[in-house]
């Protein structure tokens, strides 16, 4: 039987958690909702040992990857899995991207961690903007937490947790390196926001000054790229189940109306609008 032992078994890692075990592998995780307390040492061992794949999603930290670090000498003869990010890449002022692009993000402990994660074989999956059940841009203007910032040259990449698991999983037979779990339209997050308010039968969120932003908001909005997805398509296969946005939050938003029987499907007049 085919077993995976995953560091940091948080929102997406859970979901890849659950695929597995669907499939007949047997999945022992880290943190706070796995089975596992990560400094538990000789039963990380154990089970590390007894594993066929370990992913790790466990962000790192200023003085390097906490997994790498205290784990590293584990990894050898297993199938590796890294859930990164693609801000490694940094600005790219709008421009398209791929794994080519060079490691030069802002914050260098994630650069530092996607490559040692390389170094060591892994498959390294850089994840844009990650959105769901639960933590979508529905969830944020229905609580009134949304908003829109006047940058409508600012575009983002985004990606839905059900495909980063559809991605890992044709990764399990794919060869070690880079590849980017992104959807096929990226595009300015007011398009997002603006469509979760037309879904939701609301008015769009006010603009807000960028300068009234958190320094963590900020810094969101402080890179500009679109992520391509072509290799992971070539390579593993992988098709995104929601190509764009419009499609995950709709997906999303019939959920959320389920147990309401009088509600059947979300409106229709929504459209996406062509990527800027």
């Amino acid at each position: 039987m085919p077993s995976m032992l995953i560091f940091g078994l948080g929102y997406t890692a859970s979901r890849i958690a659950d695929a597995l075990r669907a499939m007949g592998w047997e999945v022992d995780a880290t943190g706070a909702a796995g089975n596992i307390d990560f400094n538990d040492s000789a039963t990380v061992r154990l089970l590390a040992a007894q594993a066929t794949h370990i992913l790790s999603s466990v962000p790192p930290l200023v003085d390097g990857d906490p997994v790498l670090r205290t784990y590293g000498d584990v990894l050898a003869g297993k199938w590796i899995g890294y859930l990164s990010s693609t801000g490694v890449y940094g600005d790219a002022g709008g421009a398209w991207i791929d794994e080519s692009a060079a490691v030069r993000g802002r914050r260098e402990s994630r650069n530092m961690a996607d490559r040692d994660w390389l170094a060591t074989g892994a498959r390294v999956f850089r994840l844009p903007g990650i959105y769901g059940p639960g933590r979508s841009a529905l969830d944020r203007v229905s609580e009134g937490k949304a908003h829109r910032v006047d940058l409508p040259d600012q575009i983002f990449s985004r990606v839905h947790v059900d495909d980063i698991v559809t991605g890992v999983i044709a990764g399990l037979e794919a060869p070690r390196g880079a590849y980017n779990l992104s959807d096929n339209h990226p595009c300015n997050q007011n398009m997002v926001i603006e469509t979760a308010a037309a879904l939701l039968g609301q008015a769009p969120p006010p603009f807000v000054d960028l300068a009234n932003l958190s320094p963590m908001a900020r810094s969101f909005y402080a890179e500009n790229r679109c992520v391509a997805n072509g290799k992971a398509k070539r390579v593993l296969g992988w098709q995104p189940t929601y190509p764009d946005y419009l499609s995950g939050l709709r997906a999303i938003y019939a959920s959320m109306l389920v147990p309401k029987a009088a509600l059947t499907s979300p409106p229709s007049t929504v459209s996406v609008s062509p990527t800027t």
